[in-house]
């Protein structure tokens, strides 16, 4: 009897797995490798990677938000409908379970996107995607507002001149770092953003690391490098690379061939 109920709960327990892979399957969906056929995805430090339609992400349930979102903005990808905004809904492929919108009511403070609304106006299915409560993160109106959202406008220049972008975004997520809301949604002390070039002959990349607060600076000035957010964050960022290729991007911290 007992070793019949060990293959009842066995078989409950596949049959469970097998719902879940089939109602999360979608074959219309991108894979990790783009229309070129490079895998630009980071690794993943906690080994919770959701692919959505117009983007990816790494959830890290400890600190209730992705350590970064990834996705490809294409020159065809900046149009400018007028787009009802949603709420924002948890997102149904975070198996531990993405943090609530209300985490943030009365916080003080915005429901920061990281990939940008703006940046998936293309049709209502991308815009809304970017309303997955693991698409957010705790930020300052200043900042969003300020050099946060100069950095977005800067990258759909970008996108218009270079044609095919890769971006991968997030916060800085570490021990002891404030939080908010009933699920303690960790509020950074710094976000970055990584843009890549693929496209030959001139492939390049720029990296930004802000503190989170307004400034009225040069986006310039807060250039890094690939290697120094990968110190902080402990993600190989573009592990598809041919090694002596990505040694040379991550290496660099200079605004050379990106026109500001």
């Amino acid at each position: 009897m007992r070793n019949r109920k060990a293959i009842y709960t066995l078989l409950s327990l596949l049959v469970a797995v097998g719902f879940y892979l089939y109602e999360n399957y979608n074959p219309q969906s991108p894979t990790i490798v783009s229309i070129d056929g490079f895998n630009y995805l980071p690794s993943s430090t906690t080994g919770q990677i959701i692919q959505h339609k117009n983007y990816s992400l790494s959830y890290n349930e400890l600190y209730e938000q992705a350590e970064w979102v990834a996705y490809e903005l294409e020159i065809s990808h900046l149009t400018y409908e007028d787009r009802r905004r949603p709420y924002f809904i948890n997102d149904p492929k975070v198996i531990t379970g993405s943090a609530n919108y209300k985490n943030y009511k009365k916080s003080g403070y915005d429901r920061g996107h990281l990939c940008p609304a703006g940046d998936r106006r293309f049709s209502k299915e991308a815009y809304d995607e970017t309303f997955f409560t693991s698409n957010i993160t705790p930020q300052k109106n200043d900042f969003n507002a300020g050099i946060w959202n100069r950095l977005e406008m800067k990258t759909r220049y970008w996108a218009k001149r270079n044609k095919h972008l890769y971006i991968i975004t997030g916060g800085i997520l570490n021990k002891n770092l404030p939080t908010i809301g009933y699920e303690d949604v960790a509020v950074p002390e710094y976000f970055y953003k990584i843009i890549l070039d693929y496209t030959e002959p001139e492939i390049k990349a720029i990296a930004f690391l802000f503190p989170h607060k307004e400034s009225k600076n040069h986006l310039s000035n807060f250039i890094v490098s690939i290697d120094d957010i990968e110190k902080l964050t402990n993600i190989d960022f573009f592990p598809s690379i041919p090694d002596n290729l990505e040694s040379k991007l991550e290496a660099k911290s200079s605004s050379e061939n990106w026109k500001f």
